[in-house]
This record gives structure tokens, sequence and C-alpha cells, in this order.
């Protein structure tokens, strides 16, 4: 009643689509959707993915069935005629063990197996791709120091050929004042 009641008390936007309370040895599960809150109640033993899968499966035939009448009910149980497929529909997912339930299972885990495997091959592609950019680097790296050897031996280059003609002009200058004087 605490659930619902809080459920009640809460704007649309503030509601939760889905969600579980554990209370005791039983879980509540429960699905809103186009304005009605569909509640299962299981032990906490029983699989939420089979629990939700039962609400939806409720959900989509409400829907089917009633789905334009909801805003109109005016009597608490105007939809009792629904009772007969909850009954039907509880049967085949009373008991986690049958082929029909298992199968469900599976597929669910078949699927997140393949998105953990997807997820695993592009964390090992970006490895990859770490690896080659580190690669990369070192290359650079090792390329701008042959790069700055070869550029501080082509600006000692420019500085002699910048000074030479100008020490040459000097020391014939003083060769020959040494040459008159001296």
């Amino acid at each position: 009643k605490t659930m619902l009641r809080q459920l009640a008390g809460q704007s649309p936007a503030q509601v939760v689509p889905r969600q579980s309370f554990a209370s005791g040895p039983m879980c509540f599960h429960y699905l809103v959707a186009s304005g009605v809150v569909f509640v299962a109640l299981c032990e906490k033993a029983y699989p939420k993915k089979l629990a939700y899968q039962y609400l939806d499966e409720l959900q989509r035939e409400f829907d089917t069935l009633f789905g334009t009448q909801v805003e109109g009910a005016a009597r608490p149980y105007a939809f009792i005629k629904f009772d007969t497929f909850i009954q039907k529909t509880k049967r085949l997912y009373a008991d986690t063990r049958t082929q029909r339930n298992l199968s469900k299972l599976n597929e669910d885990l078949a699927d997140i197996q393949s998105v953990v495997t997807r997820n695993i091959q592009e964390v090992l592609g970006m490895g990859e791709k770490l690896d080659a950019v580190s690669a990369m680097s070192a290359s650079l790296s090792a390329e701008s120091r042959k790069y700055a050897g070869k550029s501080a031996a082509l600006a000692r280059q420019a500085l002699i050929r910048k000074w030479t003609p100008v020490a040459i002009v000097a020391l014939v200058v003083l060769l020959m004042l040494w040459w008159r004087f001296g």
C-alpha cells in the first residue's frame, strides 16, 4: 500500500516507469504505462527479467483491449474481464523452469553476452589504436630529434657563411695594417 501511495502522490514526470521494492522474502515489481500501474508480487529469488516480461505482456494486452477506456473508467473494477488473461499469463510465468521462460532468459543472456563481447572488442580495438598512436609518437619524437640536430648544424653553417666574408675582410685589413706599420 505504501508503494502505491507513493506512486499516487508523485506527478507523472517524477514516476519511475519500472522499479522493484524488496520487502522481506518478497519483491514488488511495478510498471507504469499509459496512466496504469501494473504490479507483480514475487519471491525475491524470482528473476526480475521474467517479472518485467510478465508485466510487459500484461501491459500490451491491456492496451490492446482497454487502452482507450482507461480515462473513462468510473468504477473500481471496470476492467474485471481482464482477470482471466492475468490468470492465464500468471500460470505461464509461475514456473521459472518452463521451456518458454528459460528460452526468454536465454535470449536475454545471449543479448547481454553479445553486448559484452562487442564492448570487449571495442576496448581491444582501442588498445590496438593506442599502440599504433604510441608507435607513431615514438617515431615522431625520433624524427624531431634528428630535425633538431640538423637545424642546429644548418644554423652554424648559416652563421659561418654570414661572418666568413667579414672575418676575411677584417683579417686582410689587419694584415695590411701590420705589414704597413709593423
